[in-house]
């Protein structure tokens, strides 16, 4: 069947193996905790795919990187999750390389070549919390910096090699400011918690990150230009458009996988696809149109704003079109086999994370009326 071909072409590609792989496994082991799918994704060379040829790794654009998420999607959820904040994370260090003193390119080659997983502790999963936010502080004392708080949820909490994490710092003048912190996983401080309580993505391993009087080297941790008002510079520009694309690219590869069970049913082959297929092919098509704008075009607000507008035209494509899936799939597979709705219930958790509609709803209304973008 020619539905995902593309998407496990382009996964065969840059991770060869991984998707025979992954296929070797039942779904609920693979979504378990601890999954088989982090060290395959690992054995396959994933950590590598965003980072540059030049140091080491795949260099895949955002087009191919958008694929192999969606495909990675259609076979394991959780490992979609997962892998989206390390390669939104390495992302962030490609993007700072260009401006850090060197380190960070010494960074992404060992991510290539020793195969690093990075957990992101970016956004917070609060209600209400601003992203830009973070509920980790950094304070200068002596020749080191000291880190205290914790995220939650942070996926890859228990595999990781290296923590990246917003924190707030004072700069020069007293103003605190947003930074960016690279944590090795076995810094004296860090503490891993329980705290994912569902069993939907468990194999994500998003549990709570605490850090207790962390210190690191000063070259640890980059400052960037974003203040309390919560305007992203270039380099959160970035990391944003990276986030919400290859986010939105695994979710849907999630409700891919349903909508392969549908096509692939008795009897299925002689029914018109369209009410399955259509939704999520046009959202992955928005997404790829982003993607493709990332290689000439600016990246600046108005294209993160498109961005954000193929997520959420996505979040409205997989809830259509996984109510219209579980239907056709019927009562008895939904009593034979917990696949249907499992996959239902992870592929809507695109809506939970951020930044949600809601609280973007004020911010698109500003940068429509000719406002800088801020982030919820």
């Amino acid at each position: 069947m020619n539905f995902l071909h593309l998407e496990r072409a382009t996964l065969e590609t840059f991770l060869p193996g991984l998707d025979t792989a992954l296929a070797r496994h039942p779904l609920a082991e693979l979504e378990s905790a601890p999954s088989p799918a982090i060290r395959a994704f690992r054995e396959a060379g994933g950590p590598g795919l965003l980072v540059p040829a030049q140091n080491a790794g795949s260099g895949a654009t955002a087009l191919q990187a958008v694929r192999v998420q969606r495909a990675v999607g259609a076979r394991c959820p959780s490992l979609a999750v997962a892998t989206t904040m390390h390669h939104f994370s390495v992302a962030g260090l490609v993007e700072a390389a260009k401006y850090g003193s060197g380190l960070e390119g010494q960074l992404l080659e060992a991510v290539a070549t020793d195969r690093l997983l990075l957990a992101s502790g970016f956004a917070e999963g609060n209600t209400g919390q601003n992203i830009l936010r973070p509920h980790i502080t950094a304070e200068r004392r002596g020749d080191r910096i000291v880190l205290n708080g914790s995220k939650m949820p942070c996926s890859l909490s228990r595999s990781m090699d290296l923590l990246t994490a917003s924190v707030t710092m004072a700069d020069e003048d007293g103003v605190d400011r947003l930074a960016v912190a690279l944590v090795p996983a076995d810094t004296p401080g860090i503490e891993v918690r329980p705290f994912w309580r569902t069993p939907v993505l468990a194999g994500a391993e998003s549990d709570q990150v605490v850090l207790t009087e962390v210190e690191l080297d000063p070259q640890m941790v980059v400052l960037t230009d974003v203040t309390a008002d919560a305007v992203p510079d270039s380099l959160n520009v970035a990391g944003f458009l990276w986030f919400e694309l290859l986010l939105t690219a695994g979710y849907l590869g999630v409700a891919s996988a349903l909508v392969e069970r549908v096509l692939n049913r008795p009897g299925g082959a002689e029914e018109d696809p369209t009410p399955y297929l259509v939704g999520v092919e046009a959202a992955m098509l928005a997404v790829e149109a982003v993607a493709r704008a990332m290689e000439d075009e600016e990246w600046g607000d108005a294209l993160l704003v498109r961005a954000l507008t193929a997520r959420y035209a996505a979040q409205d494509a997989i809830a259509r079109t996984t109510r219209t899936c579980l239907a056709a799939l019927g009562g008895m597979a939904f009593i034979g086999s917990p696949d249907g709705s499992y996959l239902a219930s992870a592929a809507v958790g695109l809506t939970f994370h951020p930044p949600s509609r809601n609280r973007m709803a004020r911010p698109l209304r500003d940068f429509l009326d000719g406002r800088p973008l801020r982030i919820g």
